[in-house]
């Protein structure tokens, strides 16, 4: 016979729940806090869910590891600890000095899975990455999406190959000495499947944000949301293994507590980190741009580890293209100066004006006092690629000169490095956004509400991708025949070639943001950034440029093209270049 397992679940709104276990219904006991127990004999795969009031329909556990049959079926029972770990050799990695890989599961491979995701491992390793940071893998109504319409956040999304598949991709990343860091959302609830409401107030009162209802953080009951969330938290870097967690918008959580969640987030998590002997990082995706957010507790700030930068992203990106329309439009207008701003205070919007939201934003950072790899550095994110109108990435429009230029320039700044997977060989296959909402009229209005939200901005309607027709998900999955050829192959060898600098020459991952230096011309096109006594020199124009250096260059260390010209303090550089020189 199965040995008895107690069931609990914390729902204070219905007067009853009931558990079904393998088909039999069990009551089950309320204690004072809102939590619901039964002991019940349970296979250690049974399926279950709770009847909760009159309802005799089962739902699924909000804190369900597994959803076989989907968000609306059956909990499935999980034991994370029965998974025989093979990283015991694995001791972690701190994200400084680190490069951080980007990646959608879906999207990755043709099969769109963990285990096809390990095959591939080898190829993250040869390039010279350090952490694998996979989009949103929880619970999801459908086959395929981004992974931000989540409802049942500890769960695995079984199309993906459900928590084992993901306990052995983590090991598999272990065992190449690659850390994970997972993306994870906590600022919303996906349209579809989100029977967490019956359970417990998850959701403020009167309170939304871009995406949906607010979290319920500060209101009545919200101890135990908050403890959802933590707990959750705290099972990915524990029972998964995982070495980090980039927290979705933050700025999207509204939380009136004196001790506001990230705060305590990051201080549980630095409590586990001492527990389990390896270092565990949070990464905010955060559009404040307040320094406080990633500085250390004792300093007075929330303790989260590191940010998205998306002010380095948005300078090189209009330095690069010369777009300049909605929030590039400041970005555009400051020219080279502005992406300058970005090298050496990470904020462009550190308290100036923003056109784009019509007001002051952000606040300076104390560049004495944070280093820059608390700011992940990028050219291309899933964001900056899938919410373009056709998903189209860069690669596109960029000549394969300029692609180097943009590369060096990301691998060798102050901050940690961020790559979208396929960049590093300037791959040509979109990335959209898809979706695959079952219900009809859900599916309607989100292809509507993106085609017109587009047409608004001027798009033709007709260009703008259905994000429910399969193929919009089809197209945007990685070709791996490109990397072999060209041009894909010489830009994947440039991308080798600078990550491999950066363990051999300290200086470029020095992240002393005091200590960069930049010096540029906006008609020339070109930029030279200090990193210690090398020189990151960028040739931007369509043709040769002469740049002048503080100091004369004793050497070639690396170029995108032609070697250059040195003659003492001056420089050469071929059209659309970039070269990295030694003034030693």
């Amino acid at each position: 016979m199965p040995a008895p397992v107690e069931f609990a679940v914390w729902a204070p709104l219905p007067q009853r729940v009931r558990v079904q276990v393998d088909g039999t219904v069990h009551d089950m006991r309320r204690d004072d806090g809102g939590w619901w127990r039964a002991e019940v004999e349970a296979r250690p795969d049974a399926d279950y869910g709770f009847l909760l009031g009159d309802d005799d329909a089962p739902r699924p556990d909000p804190r369900s590891r597994r959803q076989p049959e989907g968000v609306h079926g059956l909990s499935r029972r999980f034991d994370p600890s029965a998974y025989a770990w093979g990283d015991s050799a694995w001791t972690g990695r701190p994200l400084a000095g680190g490069v951080v890989y980007e990646m959608h599961i879906g999207t990755f491979t043709p099969e769109g899975t963990l285990d096809s995701a390990i095959e591939r491992l080898d190829h993250l390793v040869d390039l010279g990455v350090d952490f694998v940071e996979l989009l949103p893998v929880n619970a999801f109504n459908g086959t395929h999406n981004w992974g931000y319409d989540g409802v049942l956040w500890y769960a695995v999304q079984e199309t993906y190959g459900g928590p084992e598949a993901y306990q052995r991709f983590v090991d598999a990343c272990h065992q190449r000495g690659l850390g994970v860091i997972q993306d994870v959302v906590y600022n919303h609830l996906g349209p579809s499947g989100n029977y967490l409401p019956l359970f417990f107030p998850v959701f403020a009162e009167g309170g939304s944000n871009t995406w949906g209802d607010s979290i319920n953080l500060s209101g009545p009951d919200s101890d135990e949301v908050r403890r959802y969330i933590l707990d959750n938290v705290l099972m990915w870097l524990r029972d998964m293994h995982v070495d980090g967690l980039r927290l979705d918008a933050v700025h999207a959580l509204v939380d009136e507590r004196a001790t506001p969640i990230l705060e305590q987030m990051s201080t549980e998590v630095d409590t586990l980190s001492v527990a389990v002997g390896r270092p565990l990082t949070l990464i905010a995706e955060s559009d404040l741009n307040d320094p406080r957010m990633v500085t250390p507790r004792a300093a007075g700030g929330s303790g989260i580890h590191a940010q998205w930068s998306d002010d380095f992203h948005h300078a090189l990106h209009t330095t690069l293209t010369g777009e300049g329309q909605g929030y590039y439009a400041d970005f555009a207008e400051a020219g080279l100066g502005g992406l300058a701003k970005t090298l050496t205070g990470a904020f462009f919007h550190d308290g100036s004006w923003s056109s784009f939201r019509k007001r002051s934003h952000g606040r300076p950072v104390d560049t004495a006092r944070l280093p820059g790899w608390k700011f992940l550095g990028y050219l291309q994110d899933h964001d900056q690629i899938g919410n373009r109108a056709t998903g189209d990435r860069i690669s596109e429009t960029l000549s394969p000169g300029l692609l180097a230029v943009g590369a060096t320039l990301v691998l060798t700044a102050p901050f940690t490095p961020m790559l979208f997977m396929g960049e590093e060989w300037g791959a040509r296959t979109p990335w959209q956004f898809f979706t695959s909402h079952p219900e009809p009229e859900l599916g309607e209005a989100t292809a509507k509400g993106r085609i017109g939200e587009f047409a608004e901005h001027g798009w033709d309607p007709e260009t703008v991708p259905d994000p429910q027709d399969p193929e919009t998900f089809t197209r945007s999955k990685l070709d791996w025949a490109e990397p072999t050829k060209e041009p894909h192959a010489r830009l994947l060898g440039i991308t080798k070639t600078l990550l491999a600098l950066r363990k051999q020459h300290p200086d470029l991952v020095d992240p002393d943001l005091s200590a960069v230096e930049v010096s540029w011309d906006d008609e020339d096109r070109t930029m030279t950034v200090h990193r210690g006594a090398l020189r990151v020199v960028a040739n931007l124009a369509d043709g040769p440029r002469e740049v002048a250096l503080d100091r004369a260059a004793t050497g070639v260390v690396f170029s995108t093209g032609d070697e250059p010209t040195l003659d003492g303090t001056t420089v050469t550089l071929p059209a659309e270049s970039a070269a990295i020189l030694s003034t030693r």
